[in-house]
C-alpha cells in the first residue's frame, strides 16, 4: 500500500498543512483507517480506494473519521498525479462522505470543487465571547461552524483562545477572520476544532467554503487570495460561484514509502 506524507497549501517544506495520503490495495475497515491515521498522528490521513475506475475518499484525524477535508483532498489529488495513477490532464472524481468531489490540475494549482458553506447572522453565545477573548464585529452559524469577524488582522494572528471552552460549543469548530492589511491577501483567517481532536487547524479547505461566500457578500467579488495565518500558515485562492466554492492550493511531498500493516 502506497503511502506518502505532503505539506499541502504550499510550496515550502514544513509549513501549510501536512497530510499522509495511503493508497489503498484493498478495502479496509473504520477501525483499521482510525488504528493508522493515530499511529500516523498528522492532522488528516487520507485513504483512497479505487474501485472499478472510481476513487472513493475517506479522511481521519488521529481521534476521528471527518466528513469533509480539503487539505486532505488536496493531497490525495497531488499524489495520484505526482505518481502517475492519473495524468495530470485528467480530473479526478472522489465518491466521499460530502458527495462527489472534484479536482483538476491547473498551472501548477491543485483546484478543489467544493459544495459552498453558507452561514446565518446569530447571537453569539457568551461561551464563544468568553473562549475567544475578543469582541467581534461579526457572528455567523453555518451547518458547521461559528464564523467570527474581528476588526483587524492583528486580532487574529495574535488570538489566544481558550480551547477547553471552543470544545463545549455545539459545533465542529471556530473560524475566525478579517480583512487583511497586506496586499497580497484579500482576507486572513484562523481555524479551531478541539471537535475533530484540532485545537488549531494549520490550513482548512471545508472553512474556506463558509469564508468565500462570507466575503463575497462583503467585498463584493468572487475572487479571492487567502492566508491561514496559523503556525505553519498557508495559501489559497478562492472562487466563489454559485452553490460551489473552487479551492486552489499547491503542495510538497515529503515523505513515501509503504504501509506493511
Amino acid at each position: 500500500m502506497n503511502f506518502a506524507i505532503l505539506n499541502t497549501f504550499t510550496e515550502q517544506a514544513f509549513k501549510g498543512n501536512p497530510a499522509a495520503v495511503c493508497l489503498l490495495s484493498e478495502e479496509k475497515d473504520s477501525g483499521w483507517m482510525q488504528s493508522i491515521a493515530k499511529e500516523i498522528n498528522l492532522p488528516v490521513t487520507a485513504f483512497i480506494n479505487r474501485f472499478k475506475n472510481e476513487y472513493h475518499l475517506r479522511w481521519f484525524t488521529p481521534s476521528t473519521e471527518i466528513p469533509i477535508c480539503g487539505h486532505g483532498t488536496l493531497a490525495s489529488s497531488f499524489f495520484l498525479w505526482e505518481k502517475g495513477y492519473v495524468e495530470r490532464e485528467k480530473s479526478i472524481a472522489y465518491h466521499t462522505k460530502s458527495g462527489v468531489l472534484k479536482s483538476q490540475f491547473v498551472d501548477g494549482w491543485v483546484q478543489l470543487e467544493f459544495p459552498s458553506i453558507l452561514e446565518e447572522k446569530t447571537i453569539a453565545p457568551d461561551l464563544l465571547i468568553k473562549a475567544l477573548g475578543v469582541e467581534p464585529i461579526y457572528v455567523g452559524k453555518s451547518k458547521l461552524d461559528y464564523l467570527v469577524e474581528v476588526k483587524s488582522e492583528d486580532i487574529v494572528r495574535n488570538l489566544k483562545p481558550n480551547i477547553n471552552l471552543i470544545a463545549k460549543l455545539p459545533v465542529r469548530g471556530v473560524i475566525v477572520t478579517s480583512q487583511s492589511n497586506s496586499k497580497d491577501f484579500d482576507f486572513i483567517s484562523r481555524f479551531f476544532s478541539p471537535a475533530q481532536g484540532l485545537s488549531e487547524d494549520y490550513v482548512t479547505g471545508s472553512a474556506h467554503c463558509c469564508l468565500g461566500p462570507y466575503w463575497k457578500s462583503k467585498l463584493h467579488k468572487t475572487d479571492f487570495t487567502a492566508y491561514q495565518a496559523s503556525e505553519r500558515g498557508g495559501i489559497l485562492k478562492v472562487k466563489v460561484l454559485d452553490d460551489k466554492v473552487l479551492l486552489s492550493g499547491k503542495a510538497i511531498t515529503i515523505f513515501e514509502g509503504n504501509l506493511t500493516v
